[in-house]
């Protein structure tokens, strides 16, 4: 393709990637400063890498959709409808939406059995020790590579596919404005940008569907997309598809895509420190509908643009209006998912490739965001704190995390320029991720539920797993392809499909011999409270600071009865939080069954079963669904968290505007007025503190202590 044949000028790629990348740090930054000086936040490393631990229930599913909403989730199921028609985006969506939902149980159960912990890391650290750590912390960063690699291959190769822009230049350029305001608002500036990211990828999003189905001249309406994509399963039909139809659940190659989409989507979540952070940082009344309203709502976002636009370009592909006519696309543009960029080029010409590229930027950066702060928690706490420096201060922690947001940033994009000119694709990266690391995941489940496992099952079942895992994706390449192993003959359906089964299974064969040799464990789960949130810590100090260093050291190892260090502050749960995080974990298992029961069997298989074939009502049916369906996504994730927000946003709106009008002794009044009445709230327990040390001083003095 010649320059000549890009729908957009360079400068409109750079426009994007350069000005609104940077437009978003600045805000953020803004943001940010306006948060301290009318919200009062600290944004010290607690704050950074946990957002306070009291973020509500529509900016979490918002996060959730956002940090989901991948490159790969609005490309790779784009060409799922293109390969395989119908079945594809909905084997898309459901096949990574459940993992979601599923992950709800393990926050409440985090939030439950470790409420001080910064990353999940710490807590296989707790209960296992190091040889575990390291093991875990192998898969947990190696998740985030691959993730970030496929937002980097995904986004740079749809940038280059609209403007023509250098790749090196893409890639380099694409995260800068995200490291930029990570650096300065943390897990906190994720879940603000996510915000406005998903909004603006849904209204696009709606511009796209509304063109297909109500404004396009080629299309107009659902049943005239009906009508087109009928007739080209008779001129071209599927293979493995009943009759060939692009209309039907019954897709053999669908199927196939579902399983591997499971497995390798068990991996992305359940080993993602980013979702484990969400977590952390959700409040507790928060976990459970945070990220099952979050679930949900993402569901609508592959399933109706992928089938909008996968089955729009299938239509519009032997028409003047698509980009490549008379020339159908390549194989390989088909693998890098180019099916979307230019279907939304078929649909609207340059408006569409603008808007497309506004809504891949808007994909790439936000998720790109999350998994910056995911790496950076574990360089930070797992690595800095656990083996660097124990006693490390806030100050410090602050300074390490910026320092592993620029390292990880630098590193993902030498090694993307690579994947680049080595032809790997974002495609294959998202068959090959379950591979290399779905084998984790159930050890990381098992962790925190259930304590009879013990540690040599968790040391061994990840790595033996994915080797078992690896070898069986070699054996199959080689077997089916003559012995020939390429990046094209290994990304095959059938070596991905036995590849990623192997890893996310073989795990529980070796898991039960573990337990055979060594026993069941019987683990307490209550040793995980001692996980301290840095706050925390410095703050159970504090009471000690003027006291000689011996007599400190007595009174803070033997600061109450129970010989356990005197915590006013420290989070772990009231005895209310307790009880609505037990109630909501019986109900995210139950939540859990019968999300995957509904979206898995009782709603695709008996379509599947019958191999019925979309009728023109049905398909219609079909969309107005998956319209309704996104709408309601856009009131969970765009109108919910302002609801919610709302006393915020009146004071840091009314805070700008006394500012503004040389009114800031307002300000200044209303902020002292606010600490008082925090003051007073802490005034009680701070007497209480003050009891305990002076008691237990003179106990530690009388002979024998």
């Amino acid at each position: 393709m010649t320059e000549t044949h890009y729908p957009l000028a360079q400068g409109a790629g750079y426009g994007i990637v350069v000005g609104v990348g940077f437009a978003f740090a600045f805000g953020m930054i803004a943001i940010t400063a306006a948060l301290r000086r009318y919200q009062r936040e600290k944004v010290d490393s607690e704050e950074f890498a946990t957002a306070g631990r009291s973020v509500k229930t529509g900016l979490i599913a918002s996060a959730v959709v956002s940090s989901w909403t991948w490159a790969a989730t609005l490309l790779q199921s784009t060409t799922q409808a293109y390969k395989n028609g119908i079945s594809g985006p909905f084997w898309y969506a459901a096949g990574a939406m459940v993992q979601i939902v599923l992950f709800a149980t393990v926050a409440i159960e985090l939030k439950r059995k470790a409420p001080g912990a910064h990353t999940y890391l710490e807590v296989i650290k707790t209960r296992y020790g190091t040889q575990a750590h390291f093991i875990f912390m192998f898969f947990a960063i190696a998740c985030n590579i691959l993730v970030t690699s496929m937002l980097l291959a995904g986004g740079s190769a749809t940038i280059i596919s609209l403007t023509g822009m250098n790749p090196v230049a893409v890639i380099f350029l694409l995260p800068l404005g995200v490291m930029l305001y990570t650096l300065f608002g943390g897990l906190k500036a994720t879940f603000l940008t996510d915000y406005i990211h998903t909004v603006v990828m849904i209204v696009i999003i709606f511009v796209f569907v509304f063109c297909v189905y109500t404004s396009s001249p080629h299309l107009g309406s659902p049943g005239r997309l009906w009508e087109m994509i009928m007739e080209l399963g008779k001129t071209n039909p599927v293979a493995g598809n009943e009759q060939g139809s692009y209309l039907t659940m019954k897709s053999k190659f669908g199927g196939i895509f579902l399983v591997i989409n499971l497995a390798g989507n068990f991996g992305t979540v359940f080993l993602d420190n980013g979702y484990w952070n969400k977590a952390i940082a959700a409040s507790p009344a928060a976990a459970l509908p945070g990220y099952v309203f979050g679930g949900l709502a993402w569901f609508a976002i592959p399933w109706l643009t992928a089938t909008t636009m996968g089955l729009a370009g299938l239509a519009l592909e032997n028409t003047p209006a698509w980009p490549t006519y008379p020339n159908k696309m390549s194989a390989a543009d088909v693998t890098a998912g180019l099916t979307l960029p230019n279907t939304a080029v078929a649909l609207l010409g340059k408006n569409g490739a603008a808007a497309c590229l506004v809504m891949l930027f808007m994909a790439v950066t936000s998720a790109m965001s999350a998994e910056m702060v995911a790496s950076s928690s574990i360089l930070t706490y797992d690595i800095y704190k656990g083996y660097i420096n124990k006693k490390a201060t806030s100050k410090q922690l602050i300074w390490c995390t910026h320092l592993a947001v620029v390292l990880f940033t630098g590193a993902m994009v030498g090694l993307s320029i690579g994947f680049h000119y080595g032809g790997v694709s974002m495609g294959y990266l998202y068959l090959l991720m379950g591979v290399l690391i779905s084998s984790a995941v159930l050890p990381a489940c098992l962790t925190i539920f259930w304590k009879g496992m013990n540690k040599w099952s968790a040391c061994l079942a990840p790595p033996v797993g994915m080797a078992f895992g690896i070898i069986t994706w070699m054996v199959v390449t080689a077997t089916l392809s003559n012995g020939v192993v390429t990046v094209e003959t290994s990304g095959a359906d059938y070596p991905m499909l036995a590849g990623n089964v192997v890893s996310l299974c073989s795990p529980a064969l070796i898991i039960a011999v573990c337990q055979l040799i060594w026993g069941n464990d019987n683990y307490d789960f209550n040793q995980l409270k001692e996980l301290h949130s840095v706050r925390d810590v410095e703050a159970e100090m504090a009471p000690f600071e003027m006291m000689p260093e011996t007599e400190a050291e007595l009174a803070y190892k033997y600061g109450n009865s129970t010989h356990k260090p005197v915590d006013p502050h420290h989070h772990n749960l009231s005895e209310v939080e307790e009880a609505l995080l037990k109630k909501y974990s019986k109900w995210a298992k139950i939540i859990s069954v019968f999300t995957v029961l509904a979206f898995i069997i009782l709603w695709p298989m008996p379509m599947y079963g019958t191999g019925y074939i979309f009728s023109k009502k049905f398909f219609t049916g079909w969309i107005v669904v998956g319209i309704i369906w996104l709408f309601l996504s856009l009131c969970l994730v765009g109108i919910l968290p302002l609801w919610e927000s709302r006393q915020g946003i009146f004071e840091t709106v009314r805070g700008i505007y006394w500012d503004s009008t040389g009114q800031s002794y307002k300000v200044k009044q209303w902020i002292a007025e606010a600490q008082e009445e925090e003051d007073k709230s802490a005034d009680l327990g701070e007497v209480l503190v003050g009891e305990a040390v002076t008691e237990n001083s003179s106990e530690i003095s009388k002979p024998g202590k």
